[in-house]
């Protein structure tokens, strides 16, 4: 919990000082309050409602309490509130930072964003319209379906989550802008969540305890792998690109700054001429 949330804080604090968000993908942080919405939801759906701690429990009769804990859940909400801030930075009337044309959001993610948003939504029409006693069997569909959709739908978010960031670096062939204190923090909270996975499974002397919290396994092993990705990009394939200059801008096609109030648009100035 420790390591995770740490590494919310050095990209907004660099950011800052650097006085620009360029190289940072704006894609990830907006997808990322999602994730991490939805995750917040499926932690303390566990944690605190009887119905899906009934339903759980219905399913896994050998597996004991969910392996959700406390932690999760102060990691999660704790992860929304930096998320949101660091999207935030992309607007330049609230922090000042030089936000940049080349930065806006992708349709794919766009298109990722509101499927996501949909997803838990069709899974609640199931329930209701399919379940005889309005969601309380865990026999057939559930309130607890809506909340694992909840779960899949982060699980989906951070498989590509990263990509963005990791495509940006490839075209910039460089990872300025781009801070590595979070990835390492990340790195090695994906680590320990496994771990502690692991330790709660073999202490209830049942491993179904991994398989009813999917979530958690699969988000460990897929950051492991991600945060892997940018070591090698930062340290072996882009250690000799050049430094960050002093206006932390230093590609041709991020030198007209965005003024406009709200990311990912173009300037005020120019919307009339578009």
């Amino acid at each position: 919990m420790l390591c995770w949330s740490a590494s919310f804080y050095p990209q907004p604090i660099y950011n800052y000082q650097r006085g620009s968000t360029s190289g940072l993908a704006i894609d990830f942080p907006t997808i990322n309050f999602l994730g991490f919405s939805c995750y917040a939801i499926y932690t303390s759906a566990f944690l605190y409602s009887p119905v899906i701690r009934r339903q759980y429990a219905a399913r896994f009769p050998n597996s004991g309490e969910p392996t959700v804990r406390f932690n999760d859940l102060a990691f999660a909400v704790h992860a929304v509130v930096l998320s949101a801030i660091v999207y935030s930075q992309f607007w330049p009337s609230i922090w000042g930072l030089r936000v940049f044309r080349t930065q806006r959001i992708s349709k794919t993610m766009l298109g990722l964003f509101w499927g996501s948003v949909m997803a838990p939504l069709v899974v609640v029409w199931m329930v209701v319209a399919r379940s005889p006693d309005g969601g309380l069997d865990p026999a057939s569909w559930a309130w607890i379906d809506v909340i694992y959709a909840f779960s899949y739908v982060k699980v989906l978010i951070t498989v590509v989550k990263y990509v963005p960031q990791a495509w940006v670096n490839y075209k910039r062939q460089s990872t300025v802008g781009w801070s590595i204190v979070p990835i390492l923090l990340d790195l090695s909270g994906g680590v320990l969540s496994l771990v502690q996975l692991i330790l709660d499974s073999s202490l209830q002397s049942d491993w179904s305890g991994v398989t009813g919290n999917p979530v958690k396994f699969l988000l460990g092993n897929i950051t492991i792998v991600s945060d892997t990705v940018f070591i090698v990009q930062h340290y072996l394939l882009y250690r000799d690109a050049p430094k960050d200059t002093k206006d932390g801008d230093q590609h041709r096609d991020e030198q007209r700054p965005l003024l406009s109030d709200e990311p990912g648009e173009a300037p005020r100035t120019t919307r009339a001429l578009v």
